[in-house]
């Protein structure tokens, strides 16, 4: 039986190596995150890194409007924008973030991007 938490944090370590690769920014566990609330999963070393990171990974399924609502809920509580990278087996990485993050967006729309199109977004958001 696959261990949830260990994947999970697996995945983090992963998450954090490839960001560290394409931004130059580091970023360690979040421990907070398992002992309260509102807490992103990883921490960068950047404070003007714009998003607040929750990680998930899953063998298979569609990905989960409850994430987005702990994203959210991380975000406003650091004051950055709501993201959420996740993975399901077999598939790449996928990014959800707001539509506002890119264009003049009040309806609270998200867009699911690549991996790399969220390295290339943040460096631009970060210049």
């Amino acid at each position: 039986m696959v261990n949830g938490r260990a994947k999970g944090a697996a995945f983090e370590r992963e998450v954090a190596k490839l960001l560290h690769a394409e931004l130059g920014i580091s970023f360690k566990r979040n421990l907070e995150q398992y002992r309260a609330g509102y807490h992103d999963d990883l921490t960068p070393d950047d404070d003007t890194f714009p998003w607040s990171i929750e990680c998930k990974r899953y063998a298979g399924g569609s990905f989960n409007p409850a994430w987005w609502d702990q994203s959210v809920a991380a975000a406003q509580a650091q004051n950055k924008l709501p993201c959420v990278i996740y993975k399901f087996d077999r598939k790449p990485i996928r990014v959800a973030i707001p539509l506002g993050a890119l264009i003049d967006d009040t309806d609270g729309h998200i867009v699911d991007v690549s991996f790399e199109a969220f390295c290339y977004i943040t460096r631009e958001r970060m210049t």
